[in-house]
């Protein structure tokens, strides 16, 4: 009886396994519950350290030819509402972005105002060609002293009226010996001439004649027809601007002697070019002279 009772209390080899059965499925379920657990905790953190694509403001975009959902803005099909592009749904507001720095305007760059030339000044001697054409010559003006009357002065029809007889010292006359011919065909008063060889001269030491040509800022130059009978002439010539004097001198003791003297200069508007023709020795007693007969510039 007693033994019988142990048998079926007490537990058979059957019952036994069973029991480990249980055992190991409870533990497999433990470790599946702690696997999941362990997931869903990393998840988290995942979830937690991860970037915020701020939940607030989505992007929704609707895939082209989509039907545009109840309230939301027509025209917005296929565009995202965040305010990039299209229509923003009522109620969200685009998003905000840092607007870049003004841009500096460019420093303007003065330009320096151009200064005027130096003012410039040469001079040299030349031959006088048998004839001269002042017409040809003289672009802007030319002047001809002598052709009837010691006074009578004919200039360049139309011409600029920048030669000026400044006058000089000592009387004036006549002559019409000069060895070189002088033309022209715009004169004013006497409109054309073919060929004369008159001019004025001065006698005397120290005596002769005074002449100016205004600049206007522009090299010029000015050619100037003049002689000696039987003395020694001095040309002198400056700017009206300061500087050094150009001197140059032509003489013949016995006879007469003429020369084109090229005069190259430049002067700011409004200043001038000086010329001096004066007898500085004389080899007659009675009238060792310095005669002009034209000028002319260009």
């Amino acid at each position: 009886m007693n033994d019988q009772e142990t048998w079926r209390i007490g537990p058979g080899p059957t019952t036994r396994i069973a029991q480990r059965r249980e055992a190991r499925r409870r533990q497999r379920r433990r470790w599946a519950i702690g696997s999941v657990a362990g997931l869903a905790c990393l998840a988290v953190l995942v979830t937690y350290l991860g970037p915020d694509p701020d939940p607030a403001e989505p992007d929704l975009v609707l895939p082209a030819g989509a039907p545009t959902p109840a309230g939301y803005p027509t025209g917005a099909t296929g565009v995202g509402v965040s305010g990039e592009a299209g229509v923003a749904a009522p109620g969200l507001q685009p998003r905000e972005r840092t607007p870049p720095p003004p841009s500096e305007p460019p420093t303007p760059t003065a330009t320096p105002a151009a200064s005027p030339a130096a003012p410039t000044l040469s001079v040299s001697r030349a031959e006088v060609p048998a004839e001269v054409d002042l017409t040809a010559l003289g672009a802007r003006d030319w002047v001809h002293w002598g052709l009837n009357r010691p006074e009578t002065l004919i200039r360049k029809n139309g011409g600029t009226g920048e030669i000026r007889d400044e006058g000089g010292r000592g009387a004036r006359d006549r002559y019409d010996t000069n060895p070189e011919l002088f033309g022209w065909r715009d004169g004013a008063g006497v409109p054309a001439v073919s060929a004369t060889a008159t001019g004025v001269f001065v006698c005397g030491v120290g005596n002769g004649f005074a002449l100016a040509v205004t600049g206007d800022g522009e090299p010029r130059t000015v050619h100037l027809f003049a002689g000696t009978w039987m003395a020694q002439g001095r040309l002198d010539v400056r700017l009206s601007t300061g500087g050094a004097t150009r001197t140059l001198r032509l003489e013949d003791p016995h006879t007469t002697h003429t020369a084109q003297f090229v005069i190259r200069y430049r002067v700011p508007r409004g200043e001038q070019l000086l010329i001096r023709w004066t007898v500085e020795k004389t080899f007659n007693s009675s009238c060792g002279n310095v005669n002009l007969q034209a000028a002319a510039v260009r």
